[in-house]
């Protein structure tokens, strides 16, 4: 059986890849494997320092005006089960006075995905009142959703509600963008969404980092919106 092209030269490339011979060659090459995974893991390792200590749960949050609630996908149209885990913790915050408003922020970037909506319809069925509901629709990522709280809604103090995984970049991002935070991480159970949530917050690290550095402008910035203040009377 004749081996396909692109499988033949997969095979004569893992052949080429030979750890060095010499001993002084194999320590370079372990020591250059070393500096790469501590380059690589450097952010993740910042943000989880500088942010640990603003963590907490639902029943210790600290005050705050606004709780903010990240998007975290549909699954026809309504919240997926990460998703309404945040809209609950978001309810109970609600009710219990920890905030007075919640915003909602999320992707909506095409007519058939409205995650703002859906959040905001979730939020209405468990007795959040609908004049406390403000909708985000261009959080098309965490940089774009804590910058424009701040910089299109007002928001200066609030309460960020995401899965533990995602809680210090947000907490980090929304620092960097001027809003004074405190997370609510909600528990989610250790299934592959939340494995893969991991590993992609040890990427996204990086990132985050440039983003806190740089203060880039969201993708769509806007005109200042008074939904916050509004909510908030």
């Amino acid at each position: 059986m004749r081996v396909p092209e692109p499988v033949r030269r997969i095979r004569q490339g893992v052949r080429r890849l030979r750890l060095p011979r010499t001993r002084r060659g194999q320590r370079r090459a372990f020591q250059a494997v070393v500096a790469l995974t501590v380059l690589a893991l450097a952010p993740a390792t910042w943000m989880n320092a500088t942010t640990g200590p603003r963590v907490h749960s639902v029943a210790d949050a600290p005050a705050a005006p606004v709780a903010l609630v990240f998007g975290a996908g549909l699954w026809q149209g309504e919240p997926s089960p990460y998703l309404a885990h945040r809209l609950d913790a978001a309810a109970e915050l609600y009710h219990r006075g920890t905030v007075r408003a919640v915003l909602v922020t999320g992707d909506n970037s095409r007519r058939d995905y409205d995650e703002p909506d859906a959040m905001r319809g979730y939020l209405l069925r468990h007795g959040v009142p609908a004049r406390r509901i403000v909708s985000d629709y261009a959080g098309f990522d965490t940089w774009d959703s804590c910058s424009r709280a701040h910089r299109i809604f007002g928001v200066d103090r609030a309460v960020l509600v995401s899965q533990g995984f995602h809680i210090r970049r947000a907490l980090a991002l929304c620092g960097a963008a001027g809003v004074d935070s405190y997370g609510v991480a909600v528990a989610a159970k250790h299934d592959v969404t939340w494995a893969y949530g991991g590993v992609r917050e040890i990427f996204a690290a990086g990132k985050a980092s440039a983003e806190a550095l740089l203060r880039p402008d969201p993708h769509f910035l806007g005109p200042h919106e008074k939904g916050v203040t509004e909510a908030l009377r």
